[in-house]
Parts: C-alpha cells; structure tokens; sequence
C-alpha cells in the first residue's frame, strides 16, 4: 500500500484504506473515497491531486491524498 500522492498520472487503482480522524474519513467517504473503488489519476500540481472516482472529478489537497491508500 501507499499513499494516492505517490500514483502517477493517468494511472488507475483502487483504494485500500481511508485514513484519518473520523471527520475527514467521513467526508472523503461522501465524496465517493470507499475502500474498493476505482480511483484515475488526472494530474498532480505541487503535491495536489485531481482524481476521478466513480464518474467525477474531484480535486483534493496533499494532506487529504495522503490519507488515501491504494
């Protein structure tokens, strides 16, 4: 496993784990982060990550992307 940070671009995973305090678990889960989804990296920007999972587009920090395992 290793943090989404660390996936190149244009590379599709799947996610193992969310980390984090509940707070932020939760609302990576609303954004559609759930263990076993597919998860497409757009590009990354200073450690910036635009992702899409399951069919949208989403731009999270290097603090959130970190927390994501793949």
């Amino acid at each position: 496993m290793m943090p989404l940070t660390m996936a190149t671009e244009g590379e599709v995973t799947s996610i193992k784990r969310v980390g984090g305090k509940e707070e932020i678990r939760r609302h990576l889960e609303n954004m559609g982060f759930v263990p076993g989804a597919n998860v497409t990296v757009v590009s990354i920007n200073d450690g910036n990550v635009i992702v899409n999972v399951k069919e949208t587009r989403v731009a999270i920090s290097k603090e959130m992307a970190n927390k994501i395992m793949i």
